[in-house]
């Protein structure tokens, strides 16, 4: 296992403000799915940039000075993320408030880690990232929405480190938010007299276009507050005790799916083989899902434990176009929705567990597609008890991130990322999932585990794709 002393020393923290002062005041609501996950563990990204031979002087003089200047004027065009989550006394739900002279906060530090070791895919404690991860301020009546952390690793390159609160990010929303900031930085002069988006990052924050007739909203918030006992805008802590823990990344390539697929397809169909074509066409068997299925297998697997042990394995659902009428694209907010699976270990453990999985997953997506689970009031609840229940031993699956976000497309000028990280599957027990970096249609797989499950999982996962799935 690689092993990296990280001694970072912060060097200052500012406050970054829209690059303008013409701005008044002004609130904006949370929609339903926001107070779905308004007290959640915030989501930690990490990119890391490798420059060879980068020098204080040029990151000091240079990068900084144009990380903050393009920081400014896209928090122009993302103008609420500069602004706090705020629940007075009187006010039934939280909501975002924005005033002049907000800002983001911005830590720079300076690391003596290495910085290959970070960055790559071998086995490392999780807790050797932390230190490049910045703290989200929160109380109980208030919250920032995002934080950023700059570090330089001298001669090697540096890292950006963003926290955001789930209250008004996704993982599309952010995605978006880290490529326009790259849009910006990397046209250098042009971008001075008119510092504009491409058409495709103009975020929408308009709250109007998701629709709440029945008042699910208040049904989320109800939840949270007998959940914690209390009314705070505070972030749950760790879901997973992550003591002990370490991290690796995986990778599936295009072939890799491919095989997975085809004998998914085959032990759902040999059975009834005249229903070959029929069942394919039913089943949803999408590379998000074939990897999911995949790697859940695994990790049962690596947990071993009993047979008959309870296991909980869920995904999260973009609902922008699901929705009716659609939700734009480039709306900024949350727009997502778990949905969950029950089953037992010796389910997935069995010849045939990513098989089950996968038709268990996929059964999921169509009714989906079909607008069966759109507006339930439980789902907040049935998340809440499958949370508690990983105090009492149930291994829960979920995924953080997703194989059509283009992370590796984040160029600030100097070069796409070498590396990107969700930092914060350390804390919630989830796998992360990003498009292969080489963009060759491959997935990249971000797994948190102690040190023997992870073991165990190395070997599970390498040889699973050699033999027979």
């Amino acid at each position: 296992m690689a092993s990296s002393s990280n001694t970072v020393k912060i060097q200052e923290v500012f406050l970054v403000t829209p690059s303008s002062d013409s701005t008044s005041e002004f609130s904006l609501p949370l929609t339903l799915y926001d107070t779905f996950w308004f007290n959640f563990p915030p989501v930690e990204r990490l990119y890391f940039y490798q420059i060879t031979d980068l020098t204080p002087h040029f990151f000091n003089s240079v990068i900084l000075p144009k990380l903050k200047h393009t920081l400014s004027l896209t928090l122009l065009h993302y103008l609420p993320l500069s602004g706090n989550l705020i629940w007075p006394p009187d006010a039934p739900k939280p909501y975002i408030y924005y005033s002049p002279n907000d800002g983001v906060a911005v830590t720079v530090a300076e690391s003596t880690a290495d910085f290959n070791s970070l960055s790559g895919n071998g086995v490392h404690e999780v807790v050797e990232l932390h230190p490049l991860i910045p703290q989200l301020l929160t109380s109980d009546d208030k919250a920032a929405m995002i934080a950023i952390q700059i570090t330089l690793f001298p001669s090697q390159g540096f890292s950006i480190g963003i926290t955001t609160h789930h209250a008004i990010f996704d993982g599309k929303s952010s995605t978006t938010f880290i490529k326009s900031w790259a849009y910006l930085c990397k046209r250098g002069k042009d971008q001075e007299e008119n510092p504009s988006l491409l058409p495709e990052l103009i975020p929408s924050f308009d709250r109007t276009v998701i629709k709440d007739p029945t008042g699910i909203d208040m049904e989320y918030v109800n939840n949270w507050l007998a959940y914690i006992n209390t009314r705070s805008l505070k972030v749950l802590p760790n879901i997973a005790p992550n003591t002990d823990w370490v991290r690796a990344t995986f990778e599936l390539t295009r072939e890799d799916i491919t095989k997975i697929r085809n004998q998914v397809l085959f032990i759902l169909n040999k059975d009834n083989e005249k229903e070959e074509d029929k069942t394919a066409k039913q089943l949803h068997l999408s590379t998000f899902l074939l990897t999911l299925a995949y790697v859940f297998v695994c990790m049962v697997k690596s947990r071993r434990g009993e047979d008959n042990r309870s296991v909980i394995f869920a995904f999260t659902a973009d609902y922008r176009t699901r929705l009716d009428p659609p939700v734009p694209l480039n709306y900024v907010g949350n727009c997502v929705m778990p949905h969950l699976c029950t089953a037992t270990a010796r389910d997935l453990t069995e010849e045939n567990g990513v098989a089950f999985v996968a038709e268990k997953l996929s059964h999921v997506v169509k009714a989906l597609e079909r607008g069966e689970l759109e507006g339930r009031k439980d789902t907040l609840s049935r998340m809440l008890i499958a949370l508690k229940s990983m105090s009492e031993g149930v291994q829960t699956l979920s995924v953080a991130g997703s194989t059509q976000f283009d992370v590796y497309g984040s160029d600030f000028g100097w070069g796409g990322p070498k590396k990107v990280e969700i930092v914060s599957i350390d804390r919630s027990g989830a796998i992360a999932l990003a498009k292969s970096r080489d963009r060759s249609g491959g997935v990249e797989i971000g797994v948190a585990l102690k040190k023997q499950e992870m073991e165990v999982f190395s070997a599970l996962f390498v040889v699973g794709l050699k033999d027979n799935i």
